[in-house]
């Protein structure tokens, strides 16, 4: 861990290769590091110059989209923003024209922990495709304990100029799919980022089942059903999702049956019921106030 003194950052000497004493460098230099994730990989070094023209192209891209949205806040009317009862807002449509940029597809094997192999393609109907081969072979490193996974996820929304920002579902209820599987069952994940480093890894899950054959299927699943979990952990303190703060969408093919799996996707979409009172299905906890949280 970093610590701060005296408006100086104290950085472990085991950080620093070939010295066995703290080293002290100003606070200024001090950056967030996230706990959790894979460093990338594919990153390259590039020289001065190339980084000050491409620097100047991302400036004149993101000024663009300031512009885009400063013109969108001032447009916005909040009466026709409202989500309608019935009806189905579509959040990610799957055909031809999606772009598939805006989703990460990983498994084991990307990370040298198992042999599962995973893509996001277009499906022979136009549509999404999220499908591979699912393996629980562990690798002989004696570190890896269990393998078997494969993931799809949307990246982060940003604003302009890359800040963080969030999907606000607030005004709905429910998620609905579009979908047709294999019969697997698989399992999807909302990420919600908290305001302290302490919720950076809370995450919200609830099963997705499929039925095989070669009809579609509409799964409609409460936002109330979804459970909390950290680092993979369920939580004995439940909460409910702060649907104001969604940074993420995920699916994960993780049931332990070696194959292949195969789930078209038509669209993900949100609808908000009124009769649907359910705040969480689970126990609630009070907590001390000088807890942090939300």
């Amino acid at each position: 861990m970093y610590r701060i003194i005296s408006s100086k950052l104290i950085v472990p000497s085991k950080c620093i290769q070939g010295l066995n004493f703290p080293v002290v460098v100003p606070s200024v230099s001090f950056y967030e590091i996230r706990k959790s994730g894979y460093e990338d990989r594919t990153q390259k070094k590039v020289s001065t110059r190339q980084s000050i023209r491409d620097g100047l192209k991302e400036l004149k891209k993101e000024i663009k989209n300031w512009t885009e949205e400063v013109k969108e806040g001032c447009t916005f009317d909040p009466i026709m923003g409202m989500p309608l009862p019935g009806e189905v807002d579509k959040q990610w449509c799957f055909n031809e024209n999606a772009k598939f940029d805006d989703w990460v597809v990983t498994s084991d094997s990307d990370h040298d922990e198992g042999y599962s192999t995973s893509s996001l393609s277009i499906s022979p109907t136009g549509k999404g495709l999220f499908s591979g081969n699912l393996s629980t072979q562990l690798v002989r490193d004696g570190k890896v304990k269990r393998a078997g996974y494969c993931n799809m996820r949307s990246i982060r929304p940003q604003k302009s100029f890359k800040r963080d920002s969030f999907h606000d579902w607030s005004g709905y209820t429910h998620l609905v799919l579009r979908l047709r599987g294999d019969g697997r069952s698989y399992m999807i994940t909302l990420g919600a980022a908290g305001y302290f480093d302490v919720n950076w890894n809370d995450q919200f899950h609830f099963a997705l089942y499929t039925r095989g054959g070669p009809h579609w299927q509409i799964s409609k699943i409460p936002f109330s059903k979804f459970y909390m979990t950290s680092k993979g952990r369920i939580q004995d303190a439940q909460e409910p999702i702060p649907l104001n703060r969604i940074t993420g969408f995920g699916i994960t093919a993780c049931d332990k049956n070696n194959g292949p799996f195969r789930l078209e996707i038509d669209y993900i979409g949100l609808e908000m019921d009124p009769s649907h009172k359910e705040i969480s299905a689970y126990e609630q906890y009070k907590v001390p106030y000088f807890y942090a949280g939300y």
